[in-house]
């Protein structure tokens, strides 16, 4: 855009030289030189303040690590990889039979407990029991019936199923495996369909220019010379490099990061992008170009500059 502007500037002087015969001299060249360095840059810093653009820019996308209640030998796995799923839908089962011997066991035990304080319940009405001996018979009819409700509970998790509307990606799981329900090794990851968020991120020198609601644009790299139309959705308030978290460390400058970059969440609402959504795969990378309400005639050399970039998607130096 820089280059454009020269160009055209240059043109521009070489026209009015022509046309209006301006001697060539120590003064009206060093003016026109001048007067275009000045012109230009100012043009560019409005620019650049009050219609930011990043060329860092990223949809993003919610995975959920699938980790079961429990822990046991995987049996069967049904789900297919990026097979489209509804909630509840079974995902993986677990061997079921230590959870059903643990739940007779304890139906078992509450069956001969139940017993038992019945039959102290009777001997008191005869004054042959205690209080005593009543009161640890309900304690124990009742933590029985405490452990079969957690054994029922193991049970029925030893089929996982699908959160919500979504699909399982790099399905990995096979029978014969262990799933552990430590968190730090999930089974599989669930993606819900929920959508993918768009974020730019824009530098702190425009901070003042962002604002929710105004008009945006964004170029994708894998779709080039396409731009699509958006707006502001909202400025996230937090930047990871101001982050802190209980530790036994305390802030220092020399570990202080760099500044960080300000995230904005970008609604694609251009209706040409819907072919393109379900093709463009979360994380894809692109640039976005923000316009604000002030100088927005000079919103135009913007929109030259992004479509320019959008343009020059289709040059990568890689064969």
């Amino acid at each position: 855009m820089d280059l454009l502007l020269i160009l055209t500037y240059a043109a521009f002087c070489v026209a009015l030289f022509k046309i209006f015969r301006i001697p060539l001299n120590k003064w009206t060249v060093p003016t026109a030189v001048l007067g275009g360095i000045i012109m230009i840059g100012a043009l560019i810093f409005t620019m650049n303040y009050n219609h930011p653009y990043s060329e860092v820019a990223r949809s993003y996308f919610v995975s959920v690590p699938v980790i079961p209640v429990i822990s046991g030998q995987v049996i069967d796995v049904p789900v297919q990889t990026n097979q489209p799923l509804e909630k509840g839908d079974v995902l993986f089962r677990i061997d079921p039979t230590p959870f059903e011997a643990r739940l007779k066991s304890v139906k078992a035990q509450l069956v001969a407990a139940k017993g038992d304080r019945f039959r102290i319940t009777e001997l008191m009405k005869r004054n042959f029991g205690t209080q005593r001996e009543l009161d640890t018979a309900i304690a124990r009819t009742d933590d029985l019936q405490a452990q079969l409700d957690n054994a029922q509970f193991e049970l029925d998790n030893t089929t996982v199923r699908a959160p919500s509307k979504g699909f399982v990606t790099h399905v990995s799981l096979r029978p014969g495996m262990m799933a552990s329900r430590l968190p730090l090794r999930p089974s599989m990851v669930f993606i819900p369909e929920e959508g993918q968020y768009f974020a730019a991120w824009m530098r702190q020198n425009s901070l003042l220019r962002l604002s929710p609601g105004d008009e945006a644009e964004v170029a994708f790299d894998g779709i080039p010379g396409k731009v699509f139309q958006g707006r502001v959705k909202s400025v996230i308030s937090v930047i990871a490099e101001g982050q802190v978290q209980p530790s036994g460390t305390l802030i220092s400058f020399t570990g202080s990061p760099p500044p960080g970059r300000v995230p904005v969440i970008i609604e694609i609402t251009d209706p040409e992008f819907a072919p393109y959504r379900s093709l463009m795969p979360g994380g894809a990378y692109g640039q976005a170009a923000l316009y604000s309400q002030h100088f927005h005639h000079i919103a135009m050399m913007r929109k030259i500059l992004l479509r320019m970039s959008a343009w020059m998607n289709y040059i990568f130096p890689f064969h």
